[in-house]
C-alpha cells in the first residue's frame, strides 16, 4: 500500500484540500442500505420514464446513517437542483413560500428534521405538496388578500431521527418512506477503506475492521474515527493504520470494544449504579447526566438498544445483563438467568 501513505500536510501545496467530502454522488458507490438502494433504483427509473419529478421522498432513522447523503444521491440520479435546509431553520411561513416558489425547473427540496418544522409551516407544505401551490396571504384583517401561487414540480425529501413525531398528515403525502437500519461491521470497513483512500490515508483491513466494528454501527462516527486514528498514526510516525495502531488511536479516544464512548459508559453506569439497573425514567437520567433528554433519546439510546445494552419498557429504561458484564460488574441473579436463557 505504498501509494496510500500518510502525509505531512505542510508538504501538500497550499491550494490542495486535504479532507474532501466523503459524500458518495452515485446509488451505486453508497454502501449499504441494498434493499433500500434497490427500490429507489425502479423508482427513479419510472420516473425517468414518465419524465416526472421523483415522488416525495422520507428518510428515517439514527444520526450518521446517510439520509443527507442519499438525499443528494437522489437529486443527482435525477438531474435535479437540490437545496438543502432544515425544520427549525424555518421562523414563518413566508420562509418556506419563498424558497418552494423559486422558478427553477426539476428541483428537489430537502429538509432535515422536518419534524421540527412548525404547525402552521407544516399546514403550507400540503398543498405544495399534493397540488404544486401555496396560498399566499397579503396583509392582514379586513385587508388581508388571498392568492393561490402554482409552483413548478418539485421532489420533497425530508429526513429526521424522529419518525414517531412526524404528524400522520404529512407522513401520508410522503410516496416514498425508507428506514434507514444500522451497518454491519464488514460494509463499515469498506466505507472505512474508500474514505481512507480518498484522504490518502494508508489503511490495511486489520485497522479498517478494527474502526469499523467501534464505530457504533454509522458511517459517520466510521470516518470521524478515521481521521481521529489517522492523527496519532502520523504524529506516531505510521505510514500504514493497521489492527494495533488503530486499536491504540480508539482507546485514547475512549472508545472501547463495543465502540461505546464516554457517554454510553456514563449512562449505564447511572442507570447500574444509581438506579439498581432500572427501571428509570428518561427525565431522571437526563438530569444525573447533566444532558438534554433528546440527546440521549437520540444519540446515546439507539445504539445502546441495537448493542443489546439497553431495554426501553412501559415503566423505563432498563440496563440488560450484557450491559452488567460489559461494565465488568455482576448481574442480578434474576438477569443473569434471563440472559442466560437469551
Amino acid at each position: 500500500m505504498d501509494d496510500q501513505r500518510l502525509t505531512d500536510p505542510r508538504e501538500q501545496a497550499p491550494d490542495v484540500e486535504p479532507d474532501r467530502s466523503l459524500r458518495p454522488r452515485r446509488l451505486d458507490d453508497f454502501v449499504g442500505q441494498d434493499a433500500i438502494k434497490d427500490n429507489l433504483r425502479v423508482f427513479i427509473a419510472a420516473a425517468r420514464q414518465r419524465g416526472e419529478v421523483l415522488d416525495h421522498v422520507l428518510l428515517h432513522g439514527p444520526p450518521g446513517l446517510g439520509k443527507t447523503t442519499l438525499s443528494q444521491i437522489l437529486a443527482h440520479e435525477m438531474g435535479l437542483e437540490i437545496r438543502l435546509t432544515s425544520g427549525p431553520a424555518f421562523s414563518n411561513a413566508a420562509e418556506l413560500i419563498a424558497l418552494l416558489s423559486e422558478q427553477v425547473e426539476r428541483r428537489a427540496v430537502f429538509i432535515d428534521e422536518i419534524h421540527r418544522l412548525g404547525k402552521v409551516i407544516e399546514e403550507h407544505l400540503y398543498p405544495a405538496m399534493e397540488d404544486w401551490r401555496v396560498e399566499l396571504i397579503i396583509d392582514k384583517g379586513p385587508n388581508a388578500r388571498h392568492f393561490n401561487l402554482q409552483l413548478e414540480p418539485f421532489t420533497l425529501i425530508g429526513a429526521t431521527t424522529r419518525a414517531g413525531l412526524i404528524t400522520p398528515a404529512l407522513r401520508s403525502r410522503f410516496g416514498i418512506v425508507c428506514h434507514l437500519d444500522f451497518y454491519p461491521a464488514a460494509q463499515l470497513a469498506v466505507i472505512v477503506k474508500r474514505s481512507a483512500a480518498i484522504l490518502g490515508i494508508g489503511l490495511d483491513d486489520t485497522g479498517a475492521m478494527e474502526i469499523a466494528r467501534r464505530s457504533r454501527g454509522t458511517p459517520r462516527a466510521a470516518n470521524r474515527l478515521l481521521r481521529r486514528v489517522r492523527d496519532f498514526a502520523q504524529v506516531e510516525g505510521r505510514t500504514v493504520i493497521d489492527g494495533p495502531v488503530a486499536d491504540r488511536g480508539l482507546t485514547r479516544l475512549g472508545v472501547d470494544a463495543l465502540g461505546l464512548e464516554p457517554l454510553d459508559r456514563r449512562y449505564l453506569q447511572v442507570v447500574i449504579e444509581h438506579f439498581a439497573g432500572g427501571p428509570v425514567g428518561i427525565q431522571n437520567l437526563a438530569v444525573s447526566l447533566g444532558e438534554e433528554s433528546d440527546t440521549l433519546e437520540d444519540m446515546v439510546e439507539p445504539f445502546l438498544i441495537q448493542a443489546g445494552l439497553l431495554k426501553r419498557t412501559p415503566r423505563g429504561r432498563e440496563a440488560t445483563a450484557r450491559a452488567w458484564t460489559h461494565l465488568g460488574l455482576e448481574p442480578p441473579a434474576a438477569q443473569g438467568a434471563q440472559g442466560a436463557l437469551l
